[in-house]
């Protein structure tokens, strides 16, 4: 079955491409918010569960997603004319899939950018307070 190595092969690009388009996101966020390897996030439980749920969510349509692929790729493979009139919809539904996992990724950084936004004004503050503190009368 070499179609559906192919196949295979042009999902995971896919995911792969998306992966780096984050990860390439989340490092230059830490380029403006400091080192992220040495401490420099600090997110709260909600935060971090939100990050959990949405990941869940994304690996859940990935797995659907591999169902979809499959089924395609068998469809494509038997040649009849009803199962490649299904693969439109199947593919039209992959697409929607890939745009799901395309905006919970788009709202993970957006929330991720906000809660180092928070934590970096929180910081701020805190550093005023202490020269407050700290002047003399």
């Amino acid at each position: 079955m070499p179609h559906h190595d192919s196949s295979t092969k042009t999902f995971k690009s896919i995911v792969y491409r998306i992966e780096i388009y984050l990860m390439r996101s989340l490092m230059e966020e830490g380029d403006a918010y400091g080192d992220l390897g040495n401490g420099g996030i600090q997110l709260d439980g909600k935060m971090l569960q939100t990050f959990q749920k949405s990941f869940v969510q994304a690996q859940n349509i990935f797995d659907q997603n591999r169902l979809l692929i499959n089924e395609i790729n068998q469809n494509h493979e038997s040649k009849i004319p009803d199962n490649l009139s299904r693969n439109v919809g199947l593919i039209r539904e992959l697409n929607n899939n890939i745009r799901k996992v395309v905006d919970l990724y788009s709202d993970l950084s957006s929330n991720f950018t906000k809660s180092m936004d928070v934590n970096n004004s929180s910081e701020g503050d805190s550093r005023l307070d202490a020269k407050k503190r700290t002047r003399p009368s």
